[in-house]
C-alpha cells in the first residue's frame, strides 16, 4: 500500500530529463557518440537542441507559486560533456541554471534512471530541510530530452496544471491529442473526458496498435498517446516501486549508496557504483510502475497536452514540424531543389541538390548520406544495425567528433598516416598521454599552444610546428582566451582511437 498524502505548497519541483538513448532512426545526423537529443533539428528558430529545449519548456513553468530546484540529468557517461556544453549555452537564457548530472556506465531503461534521479532529489531536500518530512518531499517533472512542441504556453499550462495534480499525492502522466491513428505509440485510456478541470481518471494503458485498432482509437474518443512524460512526488515513485519492482529499487539503491561524485565548474557529476549498476534489471517506468497505477492504491491522473508534441522518432517526423515551401519540401544547409515535393534534405558539409524527387528523404553528412522514402524513414535502424554488424566506425562517431576540450575533424586518411584538424577551447588541454603506434607532428594555425613534449614545455604561435616521436608523453594545451586550431599529421602503423595511455587528465578520463 502507498503512503500518500497531500504535498505542502512549499514542495520544491526538479526538473528530470531524461537523456539516454541513440536515435538510430535519425542516422547518419544522430550518431551512438553524438545522438538525436544533442541535435538541433525542430527547426522552431531558437536553434535549440532537443536536450536544451526539454530544460527550457520546463523552466518556463517557474513563477511565484513554482520554485524550480537543480535540474537533474540522467546520461550515459560518454555524453557527459556534450550535457555540460550544452547546459553552459543556456546559461544566458537561464542565469540560475544548475545541474546535477546522474552518469549511467550502461543504459538499464528508464525506471532504474528515474530512481537514480528520485534517490538525488530526496537526498538533496533531506541535506537541506535537515529533516525527511514532508516539506522535503520534493516533485519530480520527467521528461524524455529529445521531444519538441510547437506551441510552448499550451505545454506550460498542462504542467502547471499537473504540478497541481502532483502536490495531492497523485500521479500526473501528460496525454498527447491524437490528430492521426498512430501505430508507433502506446495509448493512455481515461475513463471519461467530462470534467477535466482535475485531470482525467487513467482507466487503463494499451500497448502500441495496429492501424486498423488506431483508427478505431480516434473514432471512439477517450485515446491519448503516451509521451512518457510525468509529475510525480520522489516518494511516490519510490513506494510505487518498492510495491512493484523492489528487485529494481533494491538493486538501485546499492548503485546509489556507493556513488562517486565530483564536479566540473557549476554542475556535478555523479556517478553510481559500475558493476552495481550493471545488476540493476532493465525495464521502462511504463511497465514497471505506471501501467499497474490506474485502479490501485496509486491515483494517476492525466492531462491533456496539446502542443504540437513529436517525439522526432524518425525522418519523416522532422519532415512534418519542418518548416515546409509550397512545394512541402524541407531544406537545411547549402541545398538546391528543382520540380520536387514534399521531401526533406539536408546538408551538412556540401551543396546537395535534388530534381524530380518526391517524398523522399535525403541526409548529408561528411562522411555519410542516406537516401530513403520517406514512408519507410523507420526502417533507418536496419542501416544501422548493418553498420553495427560490420563494426563500422560510421555508427557510433562523425567525421568531426567533439571532445570536453573542444574538437577534432579527421580530414584525410591513407595507408600509414591520418589528418586531422584539432580546436582546443580556450583554458582547456588534452590529456598528459602517449602513443605507442604512432608519431604526430602538429602546425599551429591560429592561436597559441602550449606542448608539452617529454621533459621540454614549449609556447607555438601561428605557423610553427613541433614532431613528437613515438612513445613520447606530450600534451596540447590552449593558455589563451582565443580558440586554438592546429593541423595534425600522425604516421605509424596503426592510427586507432584507442592507442592512447594517458597519464593525467583534467576530465578524469586517465
Amino acid at each position: 500500500m502507498s503512503d500518500i498524502t497531500p504535498a505542502s505548497s512549499s514542495s520544491q519541483i526538479i526538473p528530470v530529463i531524461l537523456c539516454g538513448g541513440s536515435g538510430t532512426r535519425l542516422w547518419p545526423l544522430s550518431r551512438a557518440g553524438f545522438p538525436k537529443q544533442f541535435l538541433v533539428l525542430s527547426g522552431d528558430g531558437s536553434n535549440q537542441s532537443l536536450f536544451q529545449q526539454a530544460i527550457s519548456r520546463i523552466h518556463s513553468v517557474s513563477g511565484k507559486n513554482v520554485t524550480l530546484g537543480k535540474t537533474v540529468i540522467v546520461t550515459n557517461e560518454e555524453h557527459r560533456f556534450l550535457a555540460l556544453d550544452q547546459l553552459r549555452e543556456l546559461k544566458s537564457k537561464h542565469a540560475a541554471l544548475s545541474a546535477a548530472l546522474l552518469l549511467e556506465p550502461v543504459g538499464r531503461n528508464t525506471a532504474p534512471a528515474l530512481t537514480l534521479a528520485a534517490l538525488y532529489a530526496q537526498d538533496q531536500s533531506v541535506n537541506a530541510n535537515g529533516d525527511s518530512s514532508n516539506t522535503a518531499d520534493p516533485i519530480l517533472v520527467v521528461t524524455p530530452a529529445d521531444q519538441t512542441v510547437t506551441n510552448p504556453a499550451a505545454f506550460t499550462q498542462a504542467l502547471a496544471k499537473s504540478i497541481e495534480i502532483a502536490q495531492t499525492g497523485a500521479i500526473a502522466i501528460l496525454g498527447i491529442t491524437p490528430n492521426a491513428p498512430e501505430t508507433g505509440y502506446g495509448y493512455i485510456k481515461v475513463q471519461s473526458q467530462a470534467n477535466s478541470e482535475n485531470g482525467y481518471t487513467v482507466e487503463r494503458f494499451v500497448e502500441k496498435p495496429n492501424e486498423v485498432t488506431a483508427k478505431q482509437y480516434l473514432a471512439e474518443g477517450g485515446y491519448f498517446w503516451n509521451g512518457g512524460m510525468f509529475v510525480l512526488k520522489a516518494s511516490v515513485w519510490l513506494a510505487a516501486l518498492k510495491e512493484y519492482r523492489p528487485d529494481i529499487l533494491a538493486a538501485t539503491q546499492s548503485a546509489w549508496q556507493a556513488k562517486a561524485t565530483d564536479a566540473a565548474g557549476e554542475a556535478e557529476f555523479i556517478r553510481p557504483e559500475k558493476e552495481l549498476f550493471k545488476a540493476i534489471p532493465s525495464e521502462s517506468i511504463d511497465y514497471a510502475v505506471i501501467e499497474k497505477c490506474p485502479g490501485s492504491s496509486y491515483p494517476i491522473k492525466m492531462v491533456e497536452l496539446d502542443a504540437g508534441w513529436n517525439d522526432l522518432g524518425a525522418w519523416d517526423a522532422v519532415w512534418q514540424v519542418g518548416k515546409q515551401d509550397t512545394q512541402g519540401n524541407v531544406t537545411t544547409g547549402d541545398t538546391l531543389v528543382s520540380n520536387s515535393k514534399n521531401s526533406l534534405i539536408h546538408a551538412s558539409s556540401r551543396l546537395v541538390s535534388a530534381v524530380g524527387v518526391e517524398n523522399l528523404i535525403i541526409v548529408e553528412t561528411a562522411d555519410a548520406v542516406l537516401v530513403a522514402d520517406r514512408k519507410n524513414s523507420q526502417d533507418v535502424k536496419n542501416i544501422v544495425g548493418q553498420l553495427e554488424a560490420q563494426k563500422r566506425e560510421e555508427k557510433n562517431l562523425h567525421r568531426k567528433v567533439s571532445r570536453p576540450w573542444g574538437w577534432y575533424d579527421s580530414v584525410d586518411e591513407g595507408e600509414r598516416f591520418k589528418v586531422k584538424r584539432i580546436q582546443v577551447k580556450p583554458g582547456a588541454s588534452l590529456s598528459l598521454q602517449m602513443h605507442h603506434h604512432r608519431a604526430e607532428h602538429w602546425i599551429v594555425v591560429k592561436g597559441t599552444a602550449e606542448i608539452t613534449n617529454g621533459d621540454q614545455v614549449i609556447l607555438l604561435s601561428e605557423n610553427q610546428s613541433t614532431y613528437i616521436p613515438q612513445g613520447q608523453t606530450h600534451r596540447l594545451a590552449n593558455p589563451g582566451k582565443t580558440p586554438l586550431e592546429i593541423i595534425e599529421v600522425q604516421s605509424g602503423s596503426y592510427l586507432g582511437e584507442d592507442d592512447i595511455v594517458r597519464f593525467e587528465d583534467t576530465y578524469g578520463r586517465s
